[in-house]
């Protein structure tokens, strides 16, 4: 089965649902991904449908963006 990938910024809304998911889902069935310090991932994220994040990609394509911390091109 292939993880779901949670794509954030850092920032503190971006922290406070990472923390939330993780006691939700178990951290072996997700990638967290730190956008801000994995610049080379924002393409990624925004070709699975990433239009902000904190959002989290689950494993079979659907896209939750989970709160508005910040817009995907504010990160490239």
């Amino acid at each position: 089965m292939a993880k779901a990938i949670f794509y954030h910024a850092g920032c503190p809304v971006c922290v406070s649902a990472e923390q939330d998911l993780l006691n939700l889902i178990p951290s072996e069935a997700v990638e967290v991904v730190h956008l801000r310090n994995e610049k080379a991932k924002v393409a990624a994220a925004e070709k699975a449908g990433v239009q902000s994040v904190p959002a989290l990609v689950l494993s079979n394509g659907n896209v939750l963006h989970i709160n508005f911390g910040a817009a995907i091109a504010d990160l490239k």
